[in-house]
């Protein structure tokens, strides 16, 4: 087979081969059902356990590592392959934590990795042990293979990115830099099969939102809890959460939003490829998006990719039962596209909700941006061709956070690249945190060899 046939480079395209790819698939299968075993929810995280068993394999294949403590139990291991220095490093990384689960809720119990109906069921096996297996079997697999690398290849393994990352990818970025910088961070969200219709994508996520937590504060006339009171604070910041949580801000278009949508449009048939362009159209977007998606879901993630947005999540004021407070307060999640700023937020949020509000930022974080004419863009949708022929690789905007806020402070290149091939009746955003996460055995081996495919390329 030549190295035009895989879609790699000819020394990676001769070594990956050259490969035993049944074990790779079964250690790597093993590598992800052990992670799942070891329970990490955070809190109260406890990933040290999982850094230790990592550890391990990587002192049985003679690999460098550092296990780092950023707080007690809070582990981040990070393991580096030598090269020749030709070019900046590459570093995959996946986040240990997890979310929680309620096994009452589950059709499978969440930590036991049980295999059932060609799935393997726990909490991680989407979010992301999955990826953590995949980017330590690439390392296995260079190690072996003793290919020469011209790129320092590095895996980290970290803590707390569900919980904001102070305790993982930030604090390593803060004390360590040196340890994880190169050229490109690999690790979520993109990579996953989106089946629209007859056709396939694999989004790869090159940006993300940014943070901007808020608190609205209102203010109002005190009194008996016994007589009317009109000027009731608390009547003031339910006016606010209802605008916000009915109302959407102004739509602003990003590159990386107009490539996702113009791509998945170009697989589509006329009306639906028509409309789907529409969605650009700040006359018509938010009508489309309203009456003519019958998937909320769907539309809700348009909405998020559109515009800024401000999400009521808690709300409160006054302590006792019998007494009118002074005062009222509403705790807002504002996220910022690329482009735009806390400050543009706040404009767009009194714009909204007229006088009378006071808005205080809590933390903040920068989005993020990438550029798709990246070389790394080209190699992944090689590795897509050949294992899914057909289907198209898409630029994507997350809603949430990664670890990539961390390692863009470093000036990394960031992409969302967790491969793993999904069939029609699979639902990757149902099962990011939901209940019965779970992954395809094959499609996480079409993850394997396809991450296999583009980093080798890039190290070789």
């Amino acid at each position: 087979m030549s190295a035009s046939e895989t879609g790699t480079s000819a020394p990676a395209a001769a070594i990956l081969d050259a490969l035993d790819w049944d074990e790779i698939r079964r250690e790597s299968l093993q590598i992800l059902r052990d992670l799942i075993r070891i329970d990490t929810t955070n809190p109260p995280g406890g990933e040290i356990s999982a850094c230790h068993y990592l550890a391990a394999i990587f002192q049985r294949e003679r690999i460098d590592y550092d296990v780092f403590e950023s707080a007690p139990g809070r582990g981040n291991i990070v393991a580096r392959l030598g090269s020749s220095g030709e070019a900046p490093p590459v570093l995959l990384s996946a986040h240990l934590d997890v979310v929680a689960a309620d096994p009452r809720t589950w059709t499978h119990p969440p930590f036991a990795a049980e295999v059932h109906g060609g799935y393997v069921w726990g909490r991680g096996a989407i979010d992301m042990k999955n990826m953590a297996a995949m980017e330590v079997a690439c390392l296995l697999a260079a190690r072996r293979s003793r290919i020469p690398l011209r790129r320092d290849l590095l895996f980290a393994g970290v803590a707390d990115e569900e919980a904001g990352c102070r305790l993982g990818s930030l604090w390593l970025a803060e004390h360590h830099p040196e340890t994880i910088r190169g050229e490109y961070a690999i690790s979520e969200i993109g990579g996953f099969t989106l089946n629209v219709g007859r056709a396939r994508y694999y989004p790869v996520q090159i940006a993300e939102k940014g943070i901007c937590w808020l608190t609205v504060k209102a203010r109002g006339t005190p009194g008996h809890g016994s007589l009317p009171n009109r000027d009731n604070p608390l009547i003031h910041i339910g006016k606010a959460a209802q605008a916000l949580g009915l109302k959407m801000l102004p739509m602003h278009r990003t590159e990386v939003v107009d490539g996702f949508v113009e791509g998945l449009a170009s697989r589509q048939p006329a009306l639906k490829r028509m409309v789907l362009k529409q969605l650009l159209n700040p006359r018509l977007s938010d009508l489309i998006l309203d009456r003519l998606m019958p998937d909320e879901s769907l539309a809700n993630s348009f909405r998020a990719a559109l515009h800024n947005t401000a999400n009521p999540t808690s709300i409160g004021g006054g302590d006792k039962i019998n007494v009118v407070p002074g005062e009222a307060f509403l705790r807002v999640d504002g996220r910022t596209l690329p482009g735009q700023s806390p400050e543009t937020l706040i404009a767009e949020l009194r714009a909204l909700l007229g006088s009378g509000y006071d808005i205080q930022v809590d933390q903040t974080m920068p989005p993020t941006e990438g550029s798709f004419d990246d070389p790394l863009a080209g190699v992944i949708g090689r590795a897509i061709a050949r294992h899914d022929p057909g289907a198209l690789v898409l630029p994507y905007l997350a809603p949430g956070f990664t670890d990539a806020k961390a390692y863009s402070q470093l000036g990394m290149k960031c992409w969302g690249f967790s491969p793993v091939r999904l069939a029609p009746e699979d639902s990757f955003a149902r099962w990011f945190h939901g209940n019965d996460e779970r992954i395809p055995v094959e499609g996480f081996h079409f993850g394997v060899r396809a991450l296999a495919e583009v980093v080798f390329e890039l190290v070789t």
